[in-house]
């Protein structure tokens, strides 16, 4: 039956890789995997203070935003296990998310309740380890995940502006972390981008519901793909402008305007992959998975790097 579905025009992304049902892990395993290390890399924002500030040479600030990189990792890790925990259920229904560990079984609640816990202290202990302001930040980022996971996500477009908050609440802390000032620039092009992913990953499950029929989150019956293609195009073409403007009045020397091509092909092949092949509903994956999007990330961070330090 799978190969005859492979004959059907556009189909669904790879649907036959989520529908085999894995054989149960060892719990040490299946708790890591519950943690979504994949997602941690959307942490690596908090070292974008010291890129944009240009503050290369100093090893104590990478120290500092090393130290705030875990933080945010453990945070987001208590959050992904506690809305696992409570979604759970209707995991189990779903083409994709029902092979979660928690879903799964493999990680039982009692031990996503341990994890987690354990997980919220290291984020806290570390951000009060920062000074005051990060701990606030940490606290402020748990928050809006705990409203996030029980309301938010529910609730048209509020649920990508409330992603798009904790991006910048993350690019803040990595500013914060290492004393720097925090760029407006930075900020707006953080929520600008987070805002594009968010709204690609529901563009991405509204498609793979459609296709499987599939009961998905209940936000995305608000949802249809024509208003999603023109939220998806707005927040592409903003992105792309306000990181154009940035480079242009940001600094004293306009060479950061080489970086945009890299810009540009990485937000222009995120495009292609959601609307060719259906990708986007992991976001996290597709970054580090895609290797012409990686070859333009670490073009765009060389050169911007080479750049700032240069100038």
């Amino acid at each position: 039956m799978l190969n005859t579905k492979a004959t059907v025009a556009r189909p669904a992304p790879q649907l036959e890789d989520h529908i085999v049902l894995q054989p149960a892990r060892p719990v040490a395993y299946a708790a890591v995997e519950a943690m979504r290390p994949l997602q941690w890399s959307k942490n690596l924002l908090v070292f974008a203070g010291i890129v944009f500030a240009a503050e290369f040479r100093d090893i104590d600030l990478w120290v500092e935003a090393s130290v705030a990189f875990v933080a945010y990792c453990a945070a987001s890790s208590a959050a992904y296990v506690a809305n696992d925990l409570r979604d759970a259920p209707a995991d189990r229904e779903h083409p994709v998310k029902r092979l979660r560990p928690i879903a799964r079984g493999d990680v039982s609640p009692t031990t996503a309740l341990l994890l987690g816990g354990v997980l919220l202290a290291v984020a806290v202990m570390l951000g009060a380890l920062l000074g005051l302001e990060s701990l606030v930040l940490v606290l402020a980022f748990v928050a809006l995940q705990a409203g996030y996971t029980m309301r938010l996500k529910h609730i048209v477009l509020l649920d990508v502006f409330a992603i798009a908050a904790l991006f910048v609440i993350r690019a803040t802390a990595g500013a914060v972390a290492v004393d720097v000032p925090v760029s407006e620039w930075l900020l707006v092009c953080t929520a600008l981008l987070a805002l594009f992913l968010g709204l690609a990953k529901r563009r991405a499950e509204l498609r793979l519901v459609s296709a499987q029929e599939t009961p998905g989150r209940q936000v995305l019956s608000d949802y249809s793909l024509e208003l999603i293609d023109q939220l998806v195009s707005v927040a592409a073409a903003s992105t792309i402008i306000a990181y154009s403007l940035y480079t242009f009045t940001a600094h004293d020397s306009k060479a950061m305007m080489l970086t945009i091509p890299f810009v540009m092909y990485g937000v222009f092949r995120y495009l292609l992959l959601i609307d060719r092949d259906g990708r986007g509903e992991e976001p996290e994956r597709v970054l580090v998975t895609d290797k012409p999007l990686i070859l333009a990330v670490i073009l765009w961070a060389l050169t911007a790097v080479v750049i700032l330090a240069l100038t």
